[in-house]
């Protein structure tokens, strides 16, 4: 048994590093792309049996309220979409490591490289810094709509600016800590699990119409998920702030004030640490949908937001990024070497 988690480990180490290489392929048989189709069709199958076609039209008479009948399905969607999305890998891996254990760990590697997220969330972010400098307004809100969910056709330089620092600084949590974290503690396996959490979230779990009730569980689930990573995501940037140049005082001053200014309990995490390190407001009203949604501020207005701060930000995460796999990879060797010591 060690000896499977310290291949697990070695899996991680090398599915970070192939991603700090290589970045996130674009293909459409990416894992995650796959759980997005998965996601998709079983959503449809589901409201179909409910009912419903594409959550909108009702085709038959009520025996159960809709709004129950709708959490329900959401329910049954997101043990499919778990039972699913870590039972495969889970497979794999077994037969992998019982045919030959290199093998199992080159996979279970490869598999985690799927799962990290830094490169390409540094790529996408300095392009819309790029896209701003070189060729103005218009071209960075295209490019800051690929990576956030918001409307970006009403915002200004500064919108977009703090769109894209905004999108870094969360996503430091979900994109890159929280999947290390879990694979850390259950491999390719629970990296899997978490990721199909995330994904169905960001799918399913809006508070509009067709995903009020249907999406409610699958967004429970992931503040659950998210809970405890967000917040030691946060602290890993008020830690990793000095070694990027960036100021550690204020970001634990602001995090402590500002890490609940979010309708979400955990994105505010990040961004407030963030946000009190580059000494720039973040948040504030946006658009979603064609909708106004108010909400407050992050951080203190100490000076204008530039595109530098995109930059900023990235070498922040960045650097978060590696001191959080040390200190993760100084546990588990620790947790390994009292585990052999028992065993």
């Amino acid at each position: 048994m060690i000896r499977y988690l310290a291949g697990s480990l070695a899996a991680v180490l090398i599915g970070f590093v192939l991603d700090l290489i290589f970045g996130d392929p674009s293909t459409p048989l990416h894992p995650i792309c796959l759980i997005g189709n998965l996601i998709a069709n079983l959503e449809k199958q589901i409201r179909t049996i409910l009912g419903r076609s594409e959550g909108l039209q009702d085709t038959g008479a009520k025996s159960v309220p809709e709004n129950r009948r709708d959490f329900l399905g959401g329910i049954v969607l997101a043990v499919l979409v778990l039972l699913i999305s870590a039972g495969i890998p889970a497979i794999l891996l077994f037969l992998c490591y019982r045919a030959f254990f290199w093998l199992g760990v080159a996979v279970e590697a490869f598999l985690c490289f799927f799962l990290f997220a830094a490169k390409s969330l540094k790529e996408e972010s300095m392009n819309v810094k790029r896209e701003l400098e070189t060729h103005g307004l218009e071209a960075g809100q295209k490019a800051v709509a690929r990576i956030v969910g918001r409307d970006t056709k009403v915002l200004s330089e500064k919108g977009v600016i703090k769109a894209a620092v905004e999108t870094v600084a969360e996503n430091f949590s979900d994109g890159e800590f929280a999947p290390m974290l879990y694979m850390m503690i259950g491999g390719g396996v629970l990296g899997f699990a978490y990721k199909s959490i995330n994904t169905m979230d960001s799918m399913v779990g809006y508070k509009n119409e067709q995903y009020l009730y249907f999406g409610r569980f699958a967004a429970k689930l992931d503040d659950a998920a998210n809970f405890i990573p967000s917040r030691l995501a946060a602290l890993l940037l008020i830690i990793s702030a000095p070694f990027a140049r960036l100021d550690a005082p204020n970001a634990f001053r602001i995090w402590r004030r500002d890490r609940r200014n979010h309708a979400s309990p955990n994105s505010a995490q990040t961004e407030s640490a963030a946000a009190g390190a580059l000494h720039v407001q973040l948040a504030g009203d946006a658009y979603y949908f064609g909708r106004l949604y108010k909400k407050p501020f992050i951080g203190d207005d100490d000076r204008p937001i530039e595109t530098e701060d995109i930059a900023r930000v990235n070498r922040l995460m960045l650097t978060a990024s590696v001191l959080s796999l040390i200190l993760l990879t100084a546990v588990k060797i620790l947790f390994l070497s009292a585990a052999a010591g028992l065993f």
